[in-house]
């Protein structure tokens, strides 16, 4: 039994509804920097600010709000009467932290990949699955990006027509390895352009006019870690346990905003101009798709922006049963930062009604 399932719930899986005490685990990233942002673009209820951070970055201060915060290293003490804590600071320092966070009475949305397939922690994309969210013991997790952007796309569609099979490309970004690695895509661009030899000391390879297959640990059976949360997550998220899906991560030297070739089949036919009338109204999603004008979804589109851009819909000429699809999204805002304050916007709102979305 994990330490998530033996933490006692809190006793209401909601947030009250007033000014919270928010702890930020991992304050100083990119992850953590953008939810600084959005909880003040936002305006959410925050009635004091907890910025934590590792031990290299106590005692620095932190700017937000008009006000001047020191960053303070985790301890036991600090999650006494917190509301809710936002963590980024890595799976070893979420398993560390949440659970105790958790015991304290706060409710966690970990955008580490620490609690994502425990059977006890609701995984969430509030536009797809937020009745999720209200089955939590303490802890809510937050998907990895790719499949927050992905289960955009796919829900809408799914709830029409049930998917049989998917397979996706991934061209992902600088900005999900973190801001050391953004900024190493920047220098050692300059590096090329000025006739140098890149070498990488944050990434394996060079992105600079570059990209690589995805960086995380192959598996034995030759997928890796990226690739295969893409499966597993997708599947709890929408419930369906036993969802073919296949995925092939790439890096690409790109800033920020992910980007997805989608090739998904149905069990029926699936006319497109269906297919982009729900995608057209999907929460979460904004239809790019002029094929007049060959412009579709990238990712200066989406750099900075709430929504997942989708267009490129069409027919796969292979298959009369699957269509294909392209998106792109903000790794760092929907595809980590918006989506945990989502859920905890969500939780303050209260359960949505029966065959409601958030």
């Amino acid at each position: 039994m994990t330490a998530a399932q033996t933490a006692p719930s809190p006793l209401s899986t909601t947030l009250p509804k007033r000014p919270l005490r928010v702890a930020i685990l991992g304050a100083t990233g990119a992850v953590g920097q953008e939810l600084l942002e959005l909880l003040a673009e936002r305006s959410f209820p925050v009635a004091e600010l907890i910025p934590l951070a590792s031990p290299r970055s106590a005692g620095q201060k932190l700017a937000w709000q008009g006000q001047e915060f020191t960053l303070q290293v985790a301890d036991q003490a600090l999650f006494e009467g917190v509301d809710l804590v936002l963590a980024s600071a890595g799976g070893a320092a979420s398993k560390q932290w949440a659970p105790i966070a958790a015991q304290a009475g706060a409710v966690v949305i970990d955008n580490s990949s620490a609690f994502r397939m425990d059977p006890a922690v609701p995984l969430v994309v509030p536009e797809v699955n937020p009745e999720a969210a209200f089955g939590h013991g303490g802890i809510i997790a937050n998907p990895n990006c790719t499949t927050i952007l992905l289960t955009l796309a796919l829900a809408p569609l799914a709830a029409r027509r049930a998917i049989r099979r998917v397979v996706v490309s991934t061209y992902q970004s600088a900005s999900g390895a973190g801001a050391r690695a953004m900024e190493e895509l920047r220098s050692l661009s300059r590096t090329v352009l000025d006739g140098g030899e890149p070498i990488s000391s944050v990434l394996p390879h060079s992105l600079a006019f570059n990209l690589f297959l995805h960086n995380s640990p192959l598996q034995p059976n030759g997928y890796c870690e990226e690739e295969l949360k893409m499966l597993h997550e997708t599947r709890k998220i929408m419930g369906l346990p036993e969802l073919r899906l296949s995925a092939t991560c790439v890096r690409v030297p790109v800033l920020r905003a992910h980007s997805e070739a989608v090739n998904i089949e149905f069990e029926e036919p699936f006319p497109v101009s269906e297919a982009r009338a729900l995608l057209a109204q999907a929460p979460g999603v904004e239809l790019r798709d002029d094929f007049e004008a060959n412009r579709f979804p990238m990712p200066t589109d989406v750099t900075g922006r709430d929504p997942v851009a989708v267009g490129r819909i069409r027919q796969d000429l292979s298959d009369p049963n699957a269509l294909e699809l392209w998106l792109c999204g903000d790794q760092i805002r929907k595809g980590a930062a918006l989506n945990a304050i989502q859920i905890a916007e969500l939780l303050i709102a209260g359960p949505p009604a029966a065959g409601g979305v958030a």
